[in-house]
């Protein structure tokens, strides 16, 4: 298996399950949708997809929770357009960037936990954000395994 997660070349050749590519591609693809909203159309997603409460912030602090948010967007669209190079070129690294991605869910939401946003409301991105780390755990698992149901890798 570790072969399989860290391989000694990084090419195009894949043995994992195809279902791990699809599951791959959409969460990239749901991803660079949240960033690219987060930075072109940062205040309505902070209000409505984040439940940041704008309103009652002062204009420039307003402004600051969006600059940032379109920052940190801008450094995570760089980690999701090498998903796509490795999607489109160098597949062998995909269970890698799969467990990547669930690693950047996992610390984020440990600073969350340690300081936590003031949200109102049910904002939606929290839980489509939990669906697409289960869809990048069901990913890995997938993408660890032959297409034939055997584990690959020895060691």
């Amino acid at each position: 298996m570790l072969k399989t997660f860290l391989p000694q070349r990084i090419d195009n050749a894949y043995s994992g399950h195809r279902l791990a590519l699809w599951l791959f591609a959409l969460v990239v693809s749901v991803k660079i949708l949240q960033v690219l909203l987060a930075i072109f159309a940062g205040p309505s997603v902070v209000v409505s997809a984040d439940g940041i409460p704008l309103d009652t912030y002062t204009p420039a602090s307003a402004q600051t929770v969006v600059a940032v948010l379109a920052l940190s967007g801008l450094y995570r669209l760089i980690i999701y357009l090498l998903c796509v190079l490795v999607l489109v070129r160098y597949r062998s690294a995909i269970p890698f960037m799969f467990a990547v991605l669930a690693l950047e869910f996992l610390a984020a939401q440990l600073i969350l936990h340690f300081i936590p946003l003031v949200r109102i409301g049910t904002p939606a991105a929290p839980f489509v954000n939990r669906i697409l780390f289960a869809l990048m755990i069901v990913g890995l698992v997938l993408s660890l395994w032959n297409r034939d149901g055997r584990h690959t890798g020895r060691a």
